[in-house]
């Protein structure tokens, strides 16, 4: 143990005396301040989660009891030492929060704030085993990173000296950013290859400004940058460039996280109506291409009556920016129940405070258009819960002859995605599922070619970002092994 592990240590020890755990336990868990309801609505670019201030950090990580055996880092995908880094933040030292955050994560402010901490660290905590709310660690995660780039004094994590070795990441997105990351690190030589214009992946194209701004991830790219890793956009590899012409230019090892960018519909009657659309086209169009802008090369039509399906995070961040872009009437419509939705919780709270409709147990089952080919309405099946199956969920089943027709003028199909498969068809002897995700060993992420590993979405066809982050880690652990076995 080095003398810093040493002085940590005893810092640890002076906070536990300084409070009785039920004083901690005792305190009630922060409430983050967030923007106006009504305000926030009419806001697209304006983040609706304000921000703990440093007094409300600080109380908030007295309430973590620094337990012997932190469950909450089995909850934690990328192995955040999270009572170490909640530590630091009692004690006032923010930035060394922050430094602790980066040795595990390569984008903790954007973890903090689009992470579902209440199913990962936070549903892990001691605090709910005592019937208390959990530790708000994405709230003290995304605070920790907020004031180190607020404060200029960013850390850059250390590298270890370049071993002159080439790594190419296919997919800007978390998984692939956080595998550039950790390959850095290790002393690669790491060039990450973006199919569109602006670095960030799904975290650009796909999460609203509302919910998580671009300049929070310009400057954890940036920090990945300062690590020497290499961006190379608009290089589409499967097209521009293929896995042979990676291979013939020296890159010894590939990760392949090039996500699931592949828009499911349902096949229903109407689908191919003007105004109907995927929630993939629809936020891609107006986070990175700037849609709403009325001199915008691709704009989007802006529904004043506007029906988003599904029930995910997506299907949230694409009804809540309808309703920014001026729709007077939005609504969610989910076949199943509110309990059953996989949205955030928070999601679902600021939907409704924002004045979105919620239509569970509904099904769309035909659109309806004018004569010029434009929808106009929707037919609903009306649905009700049936038995519970194998795995305990409640299947959606239809009542019969009970619909509803509902007039709309945009509808957002948000049911799901299906990865990307220019890299699975061009690659000779990869092992590809019957839904197109690349098939690879759950321990360490290599595929059946072995000089590819893949993690993400394409992998598990639809996942969190923390999720994919996680692969990313595992795979750099594991190619930086089977580098040197290989050696």
């Amino acid at each position: 143990m080095n003398h810093s592990e040493e002085r940590a240590m005893a810092w640890r020890e002076e906070l536990r005396k300084s409070m009785k755990a039920k004083e901690r336990t005792d305190i009630p868990r922060v409430h983050m301040p967030e923007l106006d309801a009504e305000y926030r609505s009419h806001s697209r670019l304006e983040e609706v989660n304000l921000g703990l201030t440093a007094e409300m950090a600080m109380l908030e990580a007295k309430r973590c009891l620094d337990c012997a055996n932190p469950t909450c880092m089995l909850g934690c995908p990328v192995g955040i030492d999270i009572p170490k880094f909640v530590k630091n933040i009692e004690r006032g030292d923010f930035l060394e929060a922050a430094k602790t955050l980066k040795e595990t994560s390569a984008l903790p402010a954007v973890c903090g704030r689009v992470c579902p901490q209440e199913k990962q660290c936070e549903g892990q905590c001691m605090h709910l085993k005592m019937k208390k709310e959990s530790v708000a660690v994405g709230h003290l995660e995304r605070f920790a990173a907020d004031y180190e780039r607020e404060s200029g004094n960013i850390s850059v994590p250390e590298v270890a000296p370049a071993n002159n070795i080439k790594i190419a990441a296919v997919g800007s997105g978390p998984a692939g950013l956080a595998f550039a990351g950790d390959m850095a690190k290790l002393g690669y030589e790491v060039v990450v290859f973006e199919a569109l214009h602006e670095i960030g992946g799904v975290l650009k194209y796909g999460i609203p400004e509302f919910r998580l701004p671009n300049d929070i991830v310009d400057v954890e790219i940036q920090n990945l940058q300062s690590m020497g890793v290499h961006f190379v956009t608009n290089c589409v590899v499967g097209k521009t460039i293929s896995i042979q012409d990676l291979e013939e230019d020296g890159f010894k090892g590939i990760f392949v996280a090039s996500g699931a960018g592949l828009p499911r519909f349902m096949n229903i009657k109407g689908e191919n109506l003007v105004g109907v659309m995927s929630s993939n086209e629809y936020l891609t169009r107006v986070n990175l291409m700037d849609a709403a802008n009325p001199e915008s090369d691709t704009p989007v039509f802006k529904g004043k009556k506007v029906a988003v399906i599904g029930g995910g995070n997506t299907a949230m961040d694409s009804v809540r920016t309808a309703r920014r872009l001026g729709a007077e009437r939005a609504m969610i419509v989910y076949r199943r129940s509110e309990i059953e939705m996989p949205a955030r919780i928070e999601e679902v709270k600021h939907a409704k405070e924002e004045g979105i409709e919620f239509w569970t147990l509904h099904n769309p089952i035909e659109y309806v258009g004018n004569e010029q080919g434009r929808v106009t309405h929707m037919l609903l099946q009306v649905m009700e819960l049936g038995e519970p199956d194998a795995s305990g969920r409640r299947s959606p089943v239809e009542i019969p002859g009970k619909t509803e027709l509902i007039e709309v003028d945009e509808v957002v199909v948000s049911v799901g995605v299906s990865p990307n498969p220019l890299i699975p068809q061009s690659v000779e002897g990869l092992e590809v599922t019957k839904w197109g995700t690349v098939v690879v060993d759950d321990n360490t992420m290599q595929s059946a070619v072995p000089i590819i590993f893949a993690g993400g979405d394409i992998v598990r066809g639809g996942a969190t970002v923390i999720l994919a982050m996680g692969d990313g880690r595992r795979a750099a652990r594991s190619m930086d092994e089977w580098l040197k076995n290989k050696q």
